[in-house]
C-alpha cells in the first residue's frame, strides 16, 4: 500500500515519532491512524524501557503556579543532556507535571516510594471491610489486590490518569516523551503548595 507523505506528517506532529517509524506503522495498519498511533505507542513501550537504565544527570526544577495564585507545584525532571533540558517539548512536559501535580495532588511519584507501614495499614482497612463475608480467601485477595491497585492510582503520581488526556496514565505520558525525545526522563520529585 502507498502511504501519503500528507499522512506521515500527520502522525510524525500527532505521535513525534520518527519518519521511518510513521510510515511503517501505517503501512502495518493499512493506513489507518488511530490503528497506526497505537502500533507506536505500543513499540515506544519498548523502547522506552531500553533507554530505562540510562543514567539522568542534566534536567530542570519547574514551577507552575495557578491563574488565582493560591496553588502551585514544583517538580524536578530529570533526563540525560543539557540539550534536552532546554528543549521546548521537555519544558512543556515539566510544565505539564507541575500541573497535574497542583491539580491531583498525589502523595508519592512511584509505588516504590509508598512506606509498607502505609500499604499494610490499607490492606487491613480492606480485609475489615470484608469481615463476616463468605468469599474465598482467594477472590478476597484479588478484591484487596484491586482495591490497593485503586488507592496506588489516587495517590501514586505515576499512576493516575493525566489530566490532559484521561485515556493514559503519566506513566504512560513520560514513557511517549521519552521515546520521541530519545533520551531517558525521570520525575525525580515534586512539591505541591495551596492556600
Amino acid at each position: 500500500m502507498q502511504i501519503d507523505a500528507k499522512l506521515v506528517a500527520q502522525l510524525r506532529a500527532q505521535t513525534g515519532a520518527g519518519m521511518m517509524d510513521a510510515k511503517t506503522s501505517l503501512e502495518e495498519s493499512g493506513g489507518d491512524l488511530e490503528k497506526a498511533a497505537e502500533i507506536l505507542r505500543k513499540k515506544g513501550v519498548v523502547k522506552a524501557g531500553k533507554k530505562s537504565d540510562r543514567e539522568t544527570h542534566e534536567g530542570r526544577v519547574h514551577a507552575y503556579i495557578h491563574s488565582n495564585g493560591k496553588l502551585g507545584a514544583l517538580v524536578e525532571v530529570l533526563c540525560e543532556t543539557d540539550f534536552v533540558a532546554r528543549n521546548e517539548v521537555f519544558v512543556d512536559f515539566c510544565n505539564d507535571i507541575a500541573m497535574h501535580v497542583s491539580a491531583c495532588d498525589p502523595l508519592y511519584v512511584s509505588r516504590v516510594d509508598v512506606p509498607v507501614e502505609m500499604v499494610e495499614k490499607e490492606k487491613q482497612i480492606y480485609l475489615e471491610e470484608m469481615t463476616g463475608q463468605s468469599k474465598p480467601a482467594d477472590v478476597m485477595e484479588k478484591i484487596i489486590e484491586g482495591k490497593l491497585n485503586k488507592w496506588f492510582s489516587e495517590i501514586v503520581l505515576l499512576e493516575q490518569q493525566f489530566i490532559k488526556d484521561e485515556d493514559k496514565t503519566i506513566e504512560e505520558y513520560l514513557k511517549e516523551k521519552i521515546v520521541s525525545l530519545g533520551e531517558n526522563m525521570q520525575i525525580k520529585r515534586f512539591c505541591r503548595l495551596s492556600i
